[in-house]
């Protein structure tokens, strides 16, 4: 009777354990069925939400270049860090690594990211090198990512600077041309659909949504050979005469083109750490100063459009001074009887002066006007000033009498250049680019070409023996300029001994190609006339950039009392001057 339940109990567990086993069975068929059939789409949607994702596809800004090619602004892609703080303190262990990897202190990266814990987007660091980027992608980190960025990389470095600016870290143009012409250089990123993993790194790419258009390429007008010339020259100057600072712009009379600007104190936008804002300004553009002698030209040019005047007519200089009202006008020495030539020669403020009383305020600011003083050069440069030259309704006598030798008038580097390249043009008025210009330019007649030839002979004269000018002579190239030497304007009047020491000119002066403006400002160490420290640094630069572009000489000497005729071609230069 026992034997016969305990096989009874026996039977019965086993049957239960049998049917335990099946309904186990149906039940884990049934939830394979559902997973598997019923809700495929709906899992797999919310599989996809959780592994695909669409990221952007960042597009490079636009490279600049300068007139033949060469960079002077390239992007160049780089590795960025961001990560989800929450997932990254679930193993705070990790951070220690990840503060190693990117440089970073570790209690700054664990107080980051707590304090953005709420967030899903952090940026832990910014263009990071390239090993390190392979450090972090090796730690595998949840939570933490790379991100493909571009930053901007400037091979010439502190030369070119003032011209073409720089772009802050998300790559948008902060000042210079890179601000100018950011909607141009700047590029529209894409967009596509990736596969990520558990750690959100991408592990496919699934679909490409839109494609990343890279940003347009900006060809200046600018050439890098003589740009580096300028700059080197200059910066010597600055430096042995122990100034302030200093800027020099280079036109092409022909096109209006800049070949070359560059100023003192510079900086390299490649390294900012440690440079103040202000010298990041481009003062050949922005800032204004009075332009002294080198305005005498453009009383001249009154002159002889007056039709009261002519090359050869005479004033009277003796004593050396002489007052207008209460304020006296004098010469460094008196020149006594001299003509309205000897007046640019001399450099004679008491014969300028004379000239202008003479003309009256209306036609001395009709000719300046003409030439551009008093307005902005339209040269798209940001912060470009426009002078300061009051109308002559408001010019006392004293007022005019000084103007006539730039004193009581401000302009740009800028202004003057392009006002000297009207001389230059033949009394042509030509628009300022900073770009390539590959159409022939026009311009607009403002002075007869008969006038200006007049006024550029007698500007030839400043750097012959006898002239203020001397220093700025090329070696087998007719130079025409001016030399300036202003006082530097203060709160209530002028600074004894504080100068702007100028030289504007062109060469070759028989048929001028390239106009140059350059300033040095306070320079020291005794010397502060434009001829003395401008003028050295014009006839450096300007020999350079005229064998540079294969401009043919126009003051070779003579052979057997012949003019020695050299072909206009790169094979008939070889050789001349070195």
């Amino acid at each position: 009777m026992i034997k016969s339940q305990e096989i009874i109990i026996y039977s019965g567990r086993r049957w239960l354990l049998i049917i335990t086993f099946m309904a186990v069975t149906v039940l884990l068929l049934w939830r394979v069925i559902d997973l598997q059939v019923l809700r495929n789409d709906f899992l797999r949607n919310h599989g996809d939400a959780r592994s695909l994702r669409v990221v952007q596809v960042p597009a490079h800004r636009g490279a600049i270049v300068d007139r033949n090619n060469e960079p002077l602004a390239i992007s160049t892609p780089v590795e960025s860090v961001w990560a989800e703080p929450h997932k990254v303190l679930t193993e705070k262990n990790n951070i220690a690594k990840l503060a190693a990897a990117i440089g970073m202190d570790e209690r700054f990266l664990l107080q980051l990211l707590q304090d953005r814990i709420g967030r899903e987007f952090v940026y832990l660091k910014r263009h990071i090198t390239p090993d390190q980027a392979r450090i972090v992608e090796s730690l595998s980190i949840a939570g933490i990512h790379l991100q493909r960025e571009y930053k901007r990389y400037y091979p010439a470095g502190e030369v070119t600077s003032h011209i073409i600016g720089f772009t802050n870290i998300d790559d948008v143009g902060q000042e210079g041309l890179e601000l100018a012409y950011d909607h141009w250089l700047r590029g529209e990123p894409g967009k596509k659909r990736v596969l990520k993993d558990r750690l959100g790194h991408i592990v496919k790419d699934v679909e490409n949504i839109h494609s990343a258009s890279p940003g347009q390429q900006l060809i200046l007008s600018i050439d890098r050979r003589v740009q580096y010339l300028a700059y080197r020259e200059l910066k010597s100057a600055v430096a042995y005469h122990q100034a302030r600072g200093g800027s020099l712009v280079m036109l092409d009379s022909v096109t209006g083109e800049i070949m070359a600007m560059v100023g003192q104190p510079s900086y390299n936008p490649n390294n900012r750490s440690g440079f103040k804002s202000d010298y990041y300004r481009n003062r050949a553009v922005t800032d204004v100063f009075e332009p002294g002698s080198t305005l005498k030209p453009f009383t001249i040019a009154a002159a002889l459009l007056s039709g009261l005047y002519t090359p050869a007519s005479k004033i009277e200089t003796s004593p050396g001074y002489f007052k207008v009202s209460n304020h006296t006008i004098r010469d460094v020495r008196n020149y006594g009887n001299i003509n309205v030539s000897d007046t640019i020669k001399k450099s004679s403020n008491v014969a300028a002066s004379k000239i202008a009383l003479s003309l009256g305020p209306r036609k001395l600011w009709d000719l300046y006007s003409r030439v551009g003083f008093g307005e902005s050069t339209s040269s798209g440069f940001p912060g470009e000033s426009a002078g300061i030259f009051n109308n002559y309704n408001n010019w006392s006598e004293v007022e005019l009498a000084t103007i006539s030798f730039g004193h009581g008038i401000s302009v740009t580097m800028l202004q003057l250049a392009r006002a000297y390249s009207v001389i230059a043009a033949g009394g042509l008025l030509k628009p300022i680019s900073f770009q390539r210009v590959n159409e022939p330019v026009t311009g607009k007649r403002v002075l007869a070409a008969e006038l200006v030839q007049q006024v550029k002979d007698m500007l030839e004269t400043v750097v012959q023996p006898g002239g203020t000018g001397q220093r700025a002579a090329v070696k087998g190239y007719r130079v025409a300029g001016k030399t300036g030497t202003a006082h530097k304007a203060i709160r209530g009047g002028y600074a004894e001994d504080r100068y702007m020491s100028l030289f504007a000119g062109m060469a070759p002066a028989s048929d001028p190609r390239l106009v140059m403006v350059v300033v040095i400002d306070e320079p020291q160490r005794g010397q502060h006339y434009g001829g003395q420290v401008a003028a050295p640094v014009f006839a450096k630069v300007m020999e350079g950039a005229l064998r540079i572009l294969d401009i043919p000489p126009d003051d070779l000497p003579s052979l057997d009392g012949q003019v020695l005729m050299v072909e206009n071609t790169r094979q008939g230069l070889q050789g001349i001057g070195q």
